[in-house]
């Protein structure tokens, strides 16, 4: 069944950011706007323009509950004789030389980001106008130069897409992908990639077709079309920029191997989506959507199911049969993980009997730590590829990780950091290696491991003051899933 009136609280409930938020943002731009203008930037500011998924209507509510991002393009007339960092160098010292912005400021390569925390981030971004040509419009690359740019080409492409469809059914399900990239943490892939991926799915004689008609149909639609096309492509084919022919987004893939998940990940999703459409009985067709969106799909009908079709009722997990108190899990839920995400374990599996509690006295509200990973196919080899948390792992080479403030920020020297690495599953414990105590770094600034056990593993860092020995600052566990 469709349950069309489900998707829609379900969107207005769970995936939109809420009017609240999108009030906050819009009444913060103004001031951002006119500190520039009034600033002693340089440049000349001919406008402003909004991009990115704020600009086309698809942005959604954080699933973690943090700050949203929104972009905002600075346009500006050329500074004889300067290069693209100066652009964005002299914007972020205009802010960060600010007592209004001084403490909200990090600036990046193409941007100045703007953080108003626990609620939004504002990245803008200097544009030159006219540079190369009359009209031609650049984004500044601090490392790499100049580099064109359609934003406002772009943003009438998506607009046009969303007018094919009926009742704003593209903007919607692009809305609800990105909710399900999310939530899943099943794969990777860059919103701007994802939304020129979806709407290369309809085309401009389809005004009106059936197959758009509302939103679950829709998704079944622009899913099964991009399936389809995904598997004309073993490799990673080349996805470009519908207004900028020279700018190729199939880089944002990353790895062969993550664009090989990508395409795996895109056909079993829309198999579960044409079952679900096609599954009949109100009951039964919500067990099917959950199994898609997971258990906030439909969470205020009467009806609460589980995504293995079990009622929550219950109080059963989908895992909990392969669940150990020992935290010797059954080999089974790997396989889980890989079908449904890592959000499908409950939040007791993050506190196994074997894990120990951090000894530091600490402070009454930690910061929040990011963990990043990177595979290495040895522990002395020097470069490797991203891994998110989450994905699929086979038990060969190991990982290093590394911990940051939440910007991408180093930790600080007046601080230090330790690691918690936990293994959980009959393997790694049959072999009594569940771990789970503190570990300091053994490499220069991060930890590494080898990939060895099957089952599901958690790396957690911990920040500690040097001064007085209390906490400050965790991060969340970084799931490690080995096949």
């Amino acid at each position: 069944m469709k349950l069309v009136s489900l998707f829609d609280d379900f969107l207005k409930e769970t995936v939109n950011l809420n009017k609240t938020r999108i009030d906050l943002l819009e009444a913060s731009i103004p001031a951002l706007k006119s500190f520039v203008r009034e600033s002693d930037w340089k440049p000349k500011v001919r406008t402003f323009v909004e991009q990115g998924s704020w600009a086309h209507e698809t942005i959604i509510r954080p699933v973690d509950n943090k700050e949203f991002d929104a972009d905002l393009l600075v346009v500006v007339d050329p500074v004889e004789g300067w290069t693209a960092a100066e652009y964005v160098e002299s914007l972020g010292r205009a802010f960060s030389g600010s007592k209004t912005y001084e403490d909200k400021t990090k600036t990046w390569d193409y941007c100045v980001t703007i953080t108003y925390a626990g609620d939004r981030k504002i990245d803008l971004a200097p544009c030159v106008v006219g540079r190369r040509w009359e009209g031609s419009m650049e984004v500044c690359n601090r490392k790499g130069g100049f580099e064109l740019t359609a934003p406002v080409e772009y943003t009438e492409w998506m607009k046009e897409r969303n007018a094919y469809s009926g009742n704003n059914s593209f903007r919607k399900v692009t809305r609800l992908v990105k909710y399900l990239r999310d939530i899943k943490e099943t794969f990777t892939c860059p919103s701007v990639l994802l939304t020129t991926l979806l709407g290369n799915q309809i085309q401009w004689f389809e005004k009106g077709n059936d197959a758009f008609a509302d939103v679950p149909t829709t998704l079944k639609t622009l899913m099964g079309r991009l399936d389809d096309w995904l598997r004309m492509y073993p490799s990673r084919p080349a996805v470009t920029n519908p207004k900028l022919p020279s700018e190729d987004f199939s880089q944002l893939f990353g790895t062969d191997e993550q664009y090989s998940n990508f395409r795996t990940v895109i056909a079993r999703y829309r198999k579960w989506i044409d079952e679900a459409h096609a599954t009949e009985g109100r009951q039964e067709s919500i067990k099917a959507w959950q199994k898609v969106f997971g258990s906030e799909f439909a969470k205020g009908d009467l009806v609460k199911v589980a995504a293995d079709g079990a009622m929550e009722s219950t109080g059963n997990s989908l895992v909990a049969r392969f669940l150990d108190s020992t935290a010797a899990h059954l080999n089974g839920i790997v396989d889980m993980v890989r079908d449904y995400g890592i959000s499908i374990l409950p939040a007791s599996f993050a506190r196994p009997a074997h894990m120990q509690t951090p000894r530091w006295r600490s402070v009454s509200q930690p910061a929040d730590i990011a963990v990043s990973a990177e595979w290495r196919s040895a522990s002395h080899a020097q470069v490797g590829r991203p891994v998110v948390a989450g994905q699929m792992l086979k038990p060969q080479g190991g990982l290093y990780f590394r911990a940051t403030l939440v910007d991408g920020t180093p930790v600080p020297p007046e601080y230090y950091v330790e690691w918690r690495i936990t293994n959980t599953g009959a393997v790694a414990m049959s072999a009594k290696a569940g771990r789970g105590g503190f570990e300091v770094p053994n490499k220069a600034d991060g930890r590494g491991e080898t990939l060895a056990y099957r089952g599901i593993h958690m790396a957690e860092a911990f920040v500690v003051r040097r001064s007085d020995d209390v906490l400050v600052g965790l991060s969340k566990p970084f799931y490690v899933v080995i096949e």
